[in-house]
């Protein structure tokens, strides 16, 4: 053997593909569960065609699935017109009885073909699952020459498995509603000319120009013009967003009302929206514990019924209800009970811009007691603004923003911006900075004009040998602090504010309401700031003063208790994201850290989507556990009438793809779940729109 194949040996898996192991996938599409060979979509897959063993082809790529249910619809199509004909013969020319059984026969072979060759290959393969029970009641039927029941049972039962089709795909539909966002071309600017070339062609740092009423095609930044834009597809809010120079807009927005050119930033998968398709595939595949453990026993089911069914014929000798009984105890009902419920539940997430990684996640959710949110940029706006300059004698206050300018325009922590936008509208010219260096949650340094320049908190400061009188309470109440040193010695403190979020108070309100017992506050604020936050919001507890070690360990002392969920930025609050039961990342558009750290990425800062989150969470469960008990109400209790011969064959099948239907609509429900709160930000924006 070459080493070529040697290589391609290792690499393939069992199931007869080789992995990209760099994504962990089969050419299949789909990630592999090694240990129980089957798809992330729960099913067992036929690899030697990519048919999953339900008889559905999955693959996410060129859409074989939806054209093999299309076909399945011709089969329904046809064969349930000649199944009907010849109830029509019969029925208006008794006398055409030979017409009227061939119609039926054929009618009943075209609908049964489908099911019974994916029985037959799923016996090839060495494997029973439940189309063998389906197959065996429509051969029995065929058998007993009673070919109009054949027919009908057959058309009932294709009719359920292309409504499990058209719900098993809703992570690829899903996909390809969000590539149909993003435009195929765009218009490439070399030496100021356009030139329209394909999407997939940029490269980051092209500059392209996107007209108004046009998507963005990828992440971009403007570098000329400004504009309205429409971020739904991405945070889930109606209302536009002005952007202009310096503005980040992401790939599926569009843009309403300017003309801009733009830097590209992102490209591909490396996109918002690429990143939001990845978060929706493995959500929707993802299975939760209820649809494991009928994945688990699946096999023992088949035998058991056969030997149920035998028991039926050994004491009744009545082939109806052996054939009754097999197609009532095909469990599609419960098989779908939970998927169909997922589905509706991580689209309505999705619409509101909450994403899921893994269903599980979702259950989680209303499982949750216990709330710890960051401060900054959580609970407040994050917009931090100078309110106060407090220089020590002999310093100006000029002075004072200078020297901490000069140190700060090289980090992004909101101290540092909100002193880079007064430094700016004072028109100081700020002095170079050399030797930068920033201390997460604590302050940064740097050399201005040979001299070392040190801004940061009070406790830092005493770290580094510099003592700071403490600033004046009274003075400094509800503000954050940093204090200024240059070469050992302290110039003053800037004082800073913060503004909570209008929906803070109504978010907590509604936790409290839905059973959240405690809700707490972390931050590296000053002891002062937290409480004038805390007491506002009416917070249970708060830790003022935090580092990221610290916040960490207060999660960990919260979940000794309770489960909880910890709510921050998902930049600087990574490790507390990590140590929650659950780990929500507030406004993490555009961010990889916060998509990659927390298990729920909310891609808008509307507090609101967290109530939002543990209803949707807890309507959900509470919509599964309806459909299990019904579709399991239905199966055993079909089971027991078709053994004392109440139920025939034909009403079988009608309550079997009735059951189906009913367990698809009541899940359907949970799709408009926080519709609500979408329409009155429709109507919020009303009124900008008609202002502009």
């Amino acid at each position: 053997m070459s080493d070529m194949d040697n290589k391609k040996h290792s690499d393939a898996c069992s199931c007869g593909h080789d992995h990209d192991h760099d994504h962990g996938k089969c050419s299949c599409g789909h990630d592999h569960d090694h240990d129980h060979g089957k798809c992330s979509c729960g099913h067992d897959h036929d690899h030697m065609d990519g048919t999953c063993i339900c008889g559905h082809n999955h693959k996410a790529e060129g859409g074989v699935g939806h054209d093999r249910a299309m076909g399945k619809i011709f089969f329904v199509l046809f064969g349930g017109i000649l199944t009907l004909n010849s109830f029509i013969l019969d029925w208006t020319m008794p006398d055409l009885e030979f017409a009227s059984e061939l119609s039926a026969l054929l009618g009943a072979f075209i609908l049964a073909l489908p099911i019974i060759i994916t029985a037959v290959k799923d016996l090839i393969n060495g494997k029973v699952y439940m189309n063998e029970l389906v197959a065996l009641a429509i051969l029995a039927a065929l058998a007993s020459a009673d070919f109009q029941t054949a027919g009908i049972i057959a058309f009932f039962l294709l009719v359920t498995i292309i409504i499990e089709t058209r719900t098993a795909s809703g992570a690829q539909r899903s996909i390809e509603e969000l590539i149909k966002l993003t435009p195929n071309t765009a218009r490439l600017l070399t030496d100021g000319k356009e030139s329209e070339v394909q999407a997939t062609t940029l490269k980051v740092g092209d500059r392209i120009r996107v007209r108004p009423g046009e998507n963005f095609p990828v992440d971009a930044r403007i570098i000329a013009g400004e504009s309205t834009v429409n971020q739904a597809s991405i945070t889930g809010e109606s209302i536009p967003v002005e952007k202009s120079i310096g503005s980040d807009v992401f790939a599926g927005t569009q843009n309403l009302t300017g003309l801009v050119d733009l830097e590209v930033t992102k490209v591909g998968e490396d996109t918002t929206l690429g990143k939001v398709k990845d978060m929706i595939l493995q959500a929707e595949s993802s299975r939760t514990p209820v649809v494991r453990i009928i994945d688990r026993y699946a096999g023992y089911y088949t035998p058991t019924v056969l030997m149920l069914a035998w028991i039926t014929w050994w004491f009744t000798e009545d082939m109806n209800s052996v054939i009754a009984f097999l197609v009532i105890a095909c469990p599609c009902a419960v098989v779908l009970a939970t998927p169909t419920a997922v589905v509706a539940a991580v689209a309505a997430a999705a619409r509101l811009g909450i994403f899921i990684k893994n269903v599980s996640h979702l259950e989680l959710a209303g499982k949750i007691t216990s709330f710890v949110f960051d401060k900054t940029g959580t609970l407040t706006d994050g917009l931090l603004s100078v309110v106060k300059l407090e220089p020590a004698e002999g310093i100006t206050p000029a002075e004072l923003l200078k020297t901490a300018g000069a140190v700060e325009r090289y980090s992004n922590h909101p101290t540092a911006v909100a002193i880079q936008k007064l430094a700016a509208e004072a028109g100081l010219e700020l002095d170079e900075a050399a030797e930068f260096s920033e201390t997460h949650g604590r302050g940064v340094s740097a050399s201005v004009n040979g001299e070392k320049v040190l801004v940061g908190r009070a406790n830092w400061m005493a770290e580094q040998q510099i003592p700071v009188a403490d600033a004046d309470t009274a003075s400094a109440d509800g503000m954050s602090v940093v204090y200024v040193a240059r070469a050992g010695k302290v110039l003053g403190w800037i004082g800073f504010k913060d503004k909570i979020r209008k929906e803070a108070p109504e978010m907590l309100s509604e936790l409290r309401r839905q059973g959240v017992r405690f809700c707490a506050m972390v931050t590296g604020d000053r002891q002062s700031v937290a409480e004038a936050v805390a007491k506002q919001l009416a917070i249970d507890e708060f830790k003022s003063e935090c580092l990221p070690d610290g916040k960490v360990q207060f999660v960990e002392n919260v979940k000794r208790n309770s489960r909880v969920a910890v709510v921050g930025d998902g930049v600087n609050d990574a490790p507390a994201l990590a140590a929650g039961d659950l780990g929500i990342a507030m406004g993490a558009i555009g961010s990889d850290i916060a998509i990659n750290s927390a298990s729920i990425a909310l891609m808008t800062n509307d507090l609101r989507r967290i109530a939002l989150l543990v209803f949707l969470s807890r309507k959900s469960q509470m919509i599964i556990n309806q459909n299990l008990l019904f579709g399991m109400l239905f199966v055993f209790g079909g089971m027991i009438l078709s053994m004392v011969g109440v139920m025939t064959p034909i009403w079988a099948a009608v309550l079997h793809a009735g059951s189906t239907l009913i367990i698809v609509f009541n899940s359907a429900r949970l799709v408009r779940t926080g519709e609500e709160l979408t329409l009155e930000e429709s109507a919020a924006a009303a009124p900008q729109e008609n202002n502009n």
